[in-house]
C-alpha cells in the first residue's frame, strides 16, 4: 500500500497541494483530462518552475475563461451552491475514490461555511473561495491522489498563521473562520507568521481524507514533491509531500470481534465456514465468561479491508450479536513457497516461509505426515521432525 504524507511546514493551500502532488509524479494530464470531462468553464493549467526562499518547487498556474454573458451572475450560479457541487460529481465519469474523497471534501468545506453563517451546508455558495478555482482544486488533488494510488494519507501537525485577512464581509482573524472550524481535532503546529497559511480548501483535505496525523511513518521513502504557495514570506511558502511505499511483506488487516452467549456449537461451526468462503484469513473462537456468569464465545476475525464489509454482514447476519468491533493492525508476513521434498518415505508437501532470501519456517504437510508415519509404523513426531529437518537443509541454501 501506498502512503502519502503531508508535511505542512507552510500550512496547506487547495493549489499548493495539488503542485506539489504534481510535482511528486502524479501525472498532469490524466488531471486535466479527467477535469475536462465535467461542465466547468474552459481552463487551462500548467506546472511552473519556482524558487522559494532557496527551494526549488512547482507552482501551478490556473487560468480560467470567464464566459461572457449578460446574465453573468445567473450563469455562473450552478456553479456554486454546494449541493450542486455534489450533485455534479455524483453524475460524473470520475473514478469512485476520486468522487468519494472529492464530495467529502466539499461536505466538510460547505458544514463549516454553514455552520459559520448559519444556513444549511447544502446552500452554501462557494463565493469566498472562488467557486471554480475550489472545484478544480479539490477535484484535482483527488485525482492526483488517484494517479500516485495513495491507499494512506498522513499529515504534519499544521500552522496557520496570525494576523487580520479582508474579505468579502470585512476584516476576519487568521486563521479566518471556516478554516477554525475545519481544524478541529487536528493538531496544530505554531509557526509566527503574519498572514493566512491554512486555506479552507487546504483545512478541508486535512479533515476529510488525512488518516492520521503525526510524524513520518518509519518506511522506505521513495519520492518528495515540493509545492509552492502564491506568497512570499521570510520562510520558504512550500507544501512537501512525501511518497512511501509499504514492502510487500507488510500489510494492513483488520480484526472483526463480537461475543456471543446464546448460539449453538453448530450454528458457530457452520458460522465458521462461511467467514473462511467470505475471504477471512483466519477466524478462531475463544471460550469467555460473560455477564451473569455464562459461558460465551468470542469470535475472532482476521482480514483484509476489502472483505471487511461482507464478513461483518456475515456476523451479524449468521449469529445473534448486536455489534461488531474492528480495529486495524499492522502485519510483517513471510513470503510463501510449496515445495514437494522426495524423502525415505516418498513425495512430502512441505510449507516455506522467506523473507529475501532467509528462510525461517518449514512446515510439512500434516495429511502427507500423518500418511507415512502410520505407513512404516513410526510416531507422527519422529517422522515430522525427520522430514522438517531434511527441508531444512534441502531449502535453506
Amino acid at each position: 500500500m501506498k502512503t502519502i504524507y503531508l508535511d505542512c511546514i507552510s500550512g496547506i493551500s487547495g493549489d499548493m497541494t495539488l503542485s506539489a502532488l504534481i510535482d511528486l509524479g502524479a501525472d498532469i494530464s490524466y488531471i486535466r483530462n479527467e477535469l475536462e470531462k465535467l461542465p466547468l468553464d474552459a481552463f487551462t493549467m500548467e506546472i511552473v518552475p519556482v524558487i522559494k526562499q532557496g527551494i526549488s518547487a512547482s507552482y501551478l498556474q490556473l487560468d480560467i475563461e470567464e464566459p461572457h454573458h449578460h446574465h453573468h451572475d445567473h450563469d455562473h450560479h450552478h456553479h456554486r451552491k454546494a449541493a450542486d457541487i455534489l450533485q455534479m460529481i455524483e453524475q460524473s465519469t470520475l473514478p469512485e475514490r476520486v468522487k468519494d474523497r472529492s464530495r467529502l471534501v466539499f461536505e466538510h468545506i460547505a458544514e463549516a461555511e454553514g455552520h459559520i453563517h448559519g444556513i444549511p451546508a447544502a446552500d452554501v455558495h462557494f463565493h469566498e473561495v472562488g467557486a471554480m478555482d475550489s472545484i478544480i482544486d479539490v477535484i484535482g488533488v483527488c485525482l492526483a491522489f488517484e494517479s500516485l494510488d495513495a491507499g494512506r494519507i498522513i499529515a504534519s501537525p499544521v500552522p496557520t498563521g496570525q494576523g487580520k485577512i479582508r474579505m468579502a464581509h470585512g476584516l476576519y482573524p487568521i486563521p479566518a473562520p471556516a478554516t477554525a472550524e475545519l481544524l478541529t481535532g487536528i493538531p496544530l503546529a505554531s509557526l509566527d507568521v503574519e498572514g493566512e497559511l491554512t486555506t479552507p480548501t487546504g483545512a478541508g483535505f486535512l479533515k476529510a481524507l488525512a488518516d492520521s496525523f503525526g510524524s513520518l511513518p518509519p518506511l522506505p521513502l521513495r519520492k518528495i514533491g515540493y509545492g509552492a504557495g502564491k506568497k512570499d514570506f521570510a520562510h520558504p511558502n512550500v507544501l512537501r509531500v512525501l511518497f512511501e511505499e509499504q514492502d510487500a511483506t507488510e500489510e494492513t488487516v483488520y480484526t472483526l470481534e463480537c461475543q456471543v452467549d446464546d448460539i449453538s456449537g453448530e450454528a458457530l461451526g457452520s458460522t465458521m465456514n462461511r467467514l473462511f468462503q467470505g475471504g477471512a484469513l483466519d477466524v478462531y473462537y475463544t471460550p469467555v465468561y460473560m455477564k451473569k456468569n455464562r459461558p460465551g464465545t468470542l469470535l475472532t476475525v482476521l482480514c483484509r479491508q476489502a472483505d471487511k464489509a461482507l464478513l461483518e454482514s456475515i456476523l451479524f447476519r449468521e449469529t445473534t450479536t448486536f455489534g461488531v468491533r474492528s480495529s486495524q493492525w499492522e502485519r510483517r508476513i513471510l513470503s510463501r513457497r510449496f515445495e514437494t521434498l522426495d524423502t525415505k518415505y516418498g513425495p512430502i508437501a512441505v510449507k516455506l516461509g522467506f523473507e529475501g532470501g532467509t528462510l525461517y519456517q518449514v512446515s510439512p504437510e500434516y495429511a502427507d505426515v500423518e500418511k507415512a508415519s502410520i505407513h512404516v509404523d513410526q510416531p507422527f513426531v519422529d517422522v515430522y521432525a525427520e522430514i522438517k529437518h531434511q527441508a531444512q537443509q534441502t531449502y535453506s541454501s
